[in-house]
């Protein structure tokens, strides 16, 4: 009944939940890729930028011996290497350079005015911890300073680096702010997504390649558990048509008690979990007669007090069969609760109000109702208008008004539908809604 059905919506939940994982794992990798690619971006920049202020170093060296270092002593020399465009490398240039003696005197300057808003840039490459306030620090000469920023979606690097004298020793910093050239981005980007585009055809291929696998596995778990849910549902049936036989000669009576269940419930707005609920309370609340004795069940006229008194045991003995199968547990709201009465008149408890479960609210209407509308071997069915009209006697009562109130809207529907009919368009329906809502359930477990 439910196989077919059920490894479709399987095959549907394992493609959108294999897609939702390729996905996932694509953004994790093409970020990790997009930031592996930026530090090694940074790496090869840095050791450029570091290249370029130790060759400067060089070519001042003879005037760094003096141990005197005045404000202006390098612009010349600044100045001079600005023919090879701004201390310009492959794949980046300095847009601003400054050298600095130990004790923060500016020695020399170079800023590339050229360069659209440097002074933003500079800025906000100063305000970056690795660099601030520690580049006047440096006391080793191999002691290279560098941090990575964004100004405006470009890439910028800070640099500070010693100046050394002939000896070796620190006697001033260069710091400066690096920018990567359009033509590096660009191809930095292209990388970027090549490799993003690398990484999404192996995920692809890999999940082409495991899917298989895993969809037959899952198919197969999936075709065990529709196959037994199958057998419940069956056996459900089975059961609680055999014990509506037992009682009517018939099991008409308990499709359709499930088919106005389903329809009104479903006019009441219940949720998937308690039409499950609905439809094995309906099938069998009456699975206890089984423990009542021939001469009070098939007793043809009304029954004495003590006699009601065994058929009303009924109940306890539908609750102590349905307890003994966890998957029949929740059919008990109807099974141990559809002759409770809404004023609390009812058996077995007693109990009044909304303190009765919703769906053996719901059952009691439709119960009443096939009961008054059936022929019995001990009764002629009762005409819709006056069966309608006891129902109203029991407004409040018997019944919950809002539940019947749903139900006066839909009843003659349901009369003129099926209790003409000779049940199999009941068992249809109820076929139907059960593959319905129990496949959609079955998919949700294994998805």
């Amino acid at each position: 009944m439910t196989s077919s059905a059920g490894a479709r919506g399987i095959h549907r939940a394992v493609l959108l939940r294999v897609g939702a994982a390729t996905a996932v794992i694509t953004l994790v990798f093409g970020s990790l890729t997009h930031f592996m690619s930026r530090d090694r971006l940074e790496e090869n920049l840095a050791r450029l930028a570091e290249v370029s202020v130790r060759n400067f170093n060089r070519s001042v060296l003879d005037e760094l011996e003096g141990g005197s270092l005045e404000p202006g002593m390098l612009q010349a020399d600044l100045d001079a290497i600005r023919g090879d465009a701004r201390l310009e490398l492959e794949g980046g240039y300095f847009v601003y350079v400054r050298v600095l003696a130990p004790d923060g005197t500016l020695l020399a300057e170079d800023t590339d005015r050229r360069f659209t808003d440097i002074d933003a840039i500079v800025d906000t490459i100063a305000s970056i911890d690795e660099v601030r306030g520690r580049v006047r620090d440096l006391q080793e000469a191999g002691d290279f300073q560098v941090a990575y920023a964004d100004v405006e979606g470009d890439p910028y690097l800070a640099v500070a680096l010693p100046m050394v004298d002939q000896n070796d020793r620190p006697v001033a910093v260069v710091e400066g702010v690096f920018a990567v050239s359009p033509l590096t981005v660009s191809r930095l980007r292209a990388d970027q997504l090549r490799t993003v585009g690398y990484v999404i055809l192996i995920v692809l291929a890999t999940v082409l390649a495991i899917y298989p696998v895993i969809f037959a596995m899952i198919r197969r778990l999936g075709l065990l558990t529709s196959s037994l849910l199958d057998s419940n549902l069956e056996t459900m049936q089975a059961l609680g048509g055999a014990i509506a036989k037992r009682d009517s000669d018939t099991d008409e009576h308990n499709y359709r008690v499930s088919v106005y269940s389903l329809r009104l419930a479903q006019k009441l707005g219940l949720d998937d979990a308690s039409m499950r609920t609905l439809i094995k309370g309906a099938l069998l609340h009456d699975v206890g007669k089984i423990g009542i004795r021939d001469d009070v069940l098939l007793k043809p006229g009304k029954l004495d007090d003590a006699e009601y008194t065994v058929m009303k045991t009924h109940v306890d003995h539908g609750m102590d069969i349905t307890q003994r199968a966890t998957w029949l547990r929740d059919a008990q709201q109807v099974v141990g609760s559809h002759h409770e009465k809404f004023d609390g008149s009812g058996y077995p408890h007693g109990v009044a109000g909304e303190a009765i479960p919703l769906v053996a609210r719901i059952f009691a209407v439709v119960d009443v109702f096939d009961a008054l509308t059936s022929r019995r071997p001990y009764k002629d069915p009762i005409p819709f208008d006056k069966t309608m009209a006891i129902l109203d006697e029991g407004r409040g009562s018997h019944f919950d008004p809002a539940v019947l109130d749903a139900f006066v809207g839909i009843a003659r529907g349901l009369f003129d539908e099926f209790v003409d009919s000779d049940g199999g368009e009941a068992k249809r329906v109820l076929s139907e809604a059960t593959l319905y809502y129990f496949t959609d359930d079955l998919v949700g477990q294994l998805s």
